[in-house]
């Protein structure tokens, strides 16, 4: 048993953050992918219209419920732990607020798309695509390593 307010959940809280994380990366690596697949049509083209439902429908069923879900989770466990647990703890929240701010960065630019606007080129989108990737490592090192 893990001590704090949680008691015995805390082992399956912890499952479910884990959980939703996964699910909110997954989704946070497919959205920068669609767009680069979407700078392949025509804008108003039929197939533009589907990229604009497709992306829409990421961040609105998976993205978005993963990520409160998450930051919901995360929180919980935080507080039943303490947030003098260590800087490991302060690094990583640091960390998931950039990432989150990614996230609405993904919105902007999925509503900028989806309003006919271009101003990045599939091969951007290819490569951003690789930001979450990299917070990602770093989290998970942070939370299993706690290194500091």
């Amino acid at each position: 048993m893990e001590p704090g307010f949680l008691g015995d959940a805390y082992f399956y809280v912890k499952a479910g953050h884990i959980i939703f994380v996964i699910f909110w990366m997954a989704g946070m690596f497919m959205l920068p992918r669609y767009f680069a697949y979407h700078m392949q049509c025509e804008v108003g083209s039929e197939e533009d219209g589907k990229w604009i439902e497709r992306e829409a429908s990421l961040m609105r069923i998976i993205i978005n419920p993963a990520m409160t879900i998450a930051w919901i989770l995360g929180l919980t466990l935080a507080f039943n732990i303490g947030f003098d647990a260590g800087g490991w703890l302060h690094a990583k929240l640091l960390l998931v607020f950039i990432l989150s701010g990614f996230h609405g960065v993904l919105s902007k630019w999925r509503k900028k798309i989806a309003a006919g606007e271009r101003d990045k080129s599939e091969s951007f989108y290819r490569k951003i695509n690789e930001v979450p990737a990299i917070f990602i490592i770093v989290v998970v090192i942070l939370a299993v390593a706690k290194p500091f």
